[in-house]
Formats: C-alpha cells, sequence, structure tokens
C-alpha cells in the first residue's frame, strides 16, 4: 500500500458532478488518501445541477500521486485555459495514476497526457480523441494503458476508481470498499449504452448532443492543433 496518498481532483466550471463525487466516494476510501480539489484559479466551483465545491488553486498543490480529471460541460473552456494545463502536466510528471472519467480524457489529451495511450470517454464524443497526436479511441468502460486510466461516460468514474484502488491497495481491499457503499448497479433500464438503448430513445439523444458537436470538434481541433505547434 502507497504511504500518503495524495489525490488532486482537477475541477473546472459545469463540471459533471458525478465524474468527480463518484470516484470521490471510492478514493477517499483509500489508505492515507489525502484528497485536495484543486481549480485553475482556486475557489467555488459551480457544478451543473447547482452543487458548488470549494478549491484550491492547482498551482499551490506541490505534487501528487493520482491526478484525476472528470469532464462536463465545462469541459471546452478548460479546454482552453492554458494555465490550468500547464499545472495539469505539472502534476501528472510525478503522478503514478493519472485518470479521466467521461470527457475529462479531452481535457487530458488537451494537455498532451494522452500522446502514445488508448483513452476512453463518453461514447458521444469518443473519437474526437482520435484527433490528438498518437492518441487511440477505446470503447471500452475502462480503459487502463501503462499509468493512464480512464472511464467511460459519467457513471464509468466508480468502475475506474475502483480499478485503480485495486491497484493502489490491492483487489480485496477494492472489494471491501465496493461492498461498503453497496456498489451493485441494477437499473431498471437497459439503456446505458447506445448499443442496448431503444433506437427511439438513441435517435433523441443523439439529435440533443448533435446541437453541441460542433462546438467540441472545434474545440478539440484548436487543442490538437496548439499540441502540434508545441512539438
Amino acid at each position: 500500500m502507497n504511504k500518503d496518498l495524495r489525490i488532486v481532483f482537477v475541477l473546472f466550471p459545469r463540471i459533471t458532478q458525478l465524474d468527480f463525487t463518484g470516484p470521490h466516494e471510492v478514493l477517499w476510501r483509500a489508505p492515507d488518501a489525502r484528497c485536495v480539489l484543486a481549480s485553475s484559479a482556486g475557489g467555488r466551483i459551480q457544478a451543473d445541477g447547482g452543487l458548488a465545491f470549494d478549491t484550491v488553486p492547482i498551482a499551490d498543490v506541490d505534487g501528487c500521486e493520482l491526478l484525476l480529471v472528470p469532464g462536463g460541460y465545462g469541459t471546452l473552456d478548460a479546454m482552453a485555459d492554458a494555465h490550468l494545463l500547464a499545472q495539469m502536466r505539472r502534476l501528472a510528471a510525478g503522478a503514478r495514476h493519472v485518470v479521466s472519467v467521461c470527457t475529462g480524457s479531452l481535457l487530458l489529451g488537451a494537455a498532451g497526457l494522452l500522446r502514445g495511450h488508448r483513452a476512453a470517454c463518453h461514447w458521444a464524443w469518443r473519437e474526437l480523441l482520435a484527433a490528438y497526436p498518437e492518441v487511440t479511441p477505446d470503447a471500452a468502460r475502462i480503459v487502463h494503458d501503462g499509468r493512464v486510466w480512464s472511464g467511460g461516460g459519467v457513471t464509468a468514474g466508480i468502475d475506474v476508481a475502483l480499478a485503480v484502488l485495486a491497484d493502489v491497495a490491492g483487489a480485496e481491499y477494492a472489494q471491501s470498499v465496493q461492498l461498503a457503499i453497496e456498489y451493485a448497479p441494477a437499473p431498471p433500464f437497459d439503456a446505458g449504452r447506445p448499443e442496448s438503448a431503444p433506437a427511439g430513445v438513441r435517435q433523441r439523444m443523439q439529435q440533443r448532443l448533435q446541437a453541441m458537436g460542433a462546438d467540441r470538434r472545434a474545440a478539440v481541433q484548436r487543442a490538437a492543433a496548439a499540441l502540434a505547434a508545441a512539438g
């Protein structure tokens, strides 16, 4: 087990709170865990849905063993925050585990932290990862490639956090945490993936998401171009 497991959650305005709070509920239980909520400038960060979280300036965090980046509607603005991206690179340089949930992988990609890796993302935006140099989109719910771990959309954050916890503290310990939080998903519908959702549900959701597609593609292309220009 790791001693003094420093875990930094990178937050930004309009995060999807479950991308962060799901993994937090798992990882704060790791042996000797010390969780820090950090953002670009510090202060209170408002998530989608109305919840708010107090954070410290990410530049004030001296290091971590585990860096976790959630996603959300604010990902696009975060991808354009050069200070945030630079601080993520700094912290990732000394981290043993670099983790993303949902569209947090787009933010890892913008920081250049996915180069040479496979990564998961929300199903609607997964293929955007291919715009980044040497990044391979992966449709799995949990993707582990070297020190990089990524989860698919939103609820996959709990799954990837349990997988990371098993790597940190052992499978039996991770299973004890799973039992403690009674994580035994049994949803009333088999509609959590586009492959299994009813056609009408899938089509309506794709239509809703299509309105955001152009902005997201443009943001990823800008971030990819900036990476290419930086070498």
